[in-house]
């Protein structure tokens, strides 16, 4: 059933979308490419599910492993980026950094792990499904579509709503005119670092609920998806994100459901191709480049 796919693919996507913020958040305001977001994504996955284990609830875990990956982000920042910022090759050496980075951070999960495959124990979510309109709707769908739009309306009042917010916008279109206002760069970097990698958590602890399965490799892949999103919403857009986080959810439902499974990267990736044919800014792109261009 066509609705059926469709509401599948809108929670895959909403959970694509929510890692997508997170890894456009640091690139709109920093302009590096964070390789290490996907082991990032993949430690929130273990700390969540380590965090059920140990007896606390759902929620909580959440909750907690949003706070661990967000202060493994500012880590990683403090460590790793901070003191290339004035490389005159920074962006080159952060991509070469964060490469290192998440090999490290999936290597030390591939040892605590013994290269396992983990499972949250059953009944953390009630699976039994509801049937809503003719569609079959589990209670886990609604938690992980539930918990992916409140994020996503969190970062929006944050960043558009709040002084904080204001701070970040400003750091990302001119960094240099921000701090004649009085803004200090280092508390925008760290804001916008802990806030990626708590999206990032709380999109791997969601991964794992829906697929339940938790492995040290599990990021490599959403990091890929995360390119894809990045490159079709325009480079920098969160509003692009989103929407472009949605409709590949969409997209790929749709491909493994109707054409054999074998095609479903291919078709993915296909469209990447065509966008870049096409719009090379992606969808919200347009106006970012023009906005660049101004600054030069």
């Amino acid at each position: 059933m066509l609705a059926q796919q469709l509401f599948n693919g809108l929670v895959l996507g909403a959970v694509y979308a929510l890692f997508a913020l997170g890894f456009n958040l640091v690139f709109g305001v920093h302009k590096i490419m964070n390789l290490a977001h996907g082991a990032v994504f993949m430690i929130g996955a273990f700390a969540g599910l380590y965090g059920v284990l140990g007896g606390l609830p759902l929620w909580l875990a959440v909750l907690v492993a949003a706070l661990c990956t967000g202060l493994l982000s500012v880590t990683i920042d403090a460590l790793a980026f901070r003191p290339l910022r004035t490389s005159s090759e920074a962006e080159f050496a952060v991509l070469i950094t964060s490469i290192g980075v998440d090999m490290i951070l999936v290597n030390l999960a591939l040892r605590v792990s013994e290269a396992h495959t983990m499972r949250f124990p059953f009944g953390v979510v009630p699976v039994e499904p509801l049937l809503v309109f003719g569609l079959r709707i589990t209670p886990l769908q609604l938690v992980i579509l539930g918990a992916a739009l409140l994020c996503g309306a969190l970062l929006a009042w944050y960043l558009y709503r709040t002084s904080f917010g204001r701070q970040v916008r400003a750091v990302s279109s001119n960094e240099r005119a921000a701090m004649l206002l009085g803004v200090e760069p280092r508390a925008v970097y760290f804001q916008t670092f802990f806030i990626s990698g708590a999206l990032a958590g709380i999109a791997g602890v969601l991964i794992g609920l829906a697929f339940n399965s938790i492995s040290f490799s599990m990021g490599e892949p959403y990091l890929l998806r995360g390119f894809v999103v990045l490159i079709v919403g325009g480079l920098g857009s969160l509003p692009g994100a989103a929407v472009a986080g949605l409709a590949l959810g969409i997209l790929q439902t749709l491909t493994v459901a109707y054409f054999p499974s074998g095609l479903t990267d291919l078709i993915v990736y296909s469209v990447l191709f065509l966008m870049l044919l096409v719009r090379p800014n992606g969808l919200f792109g347009g106006a970012i480049a023009d906005a660049r261009m101004a600054r030069r």
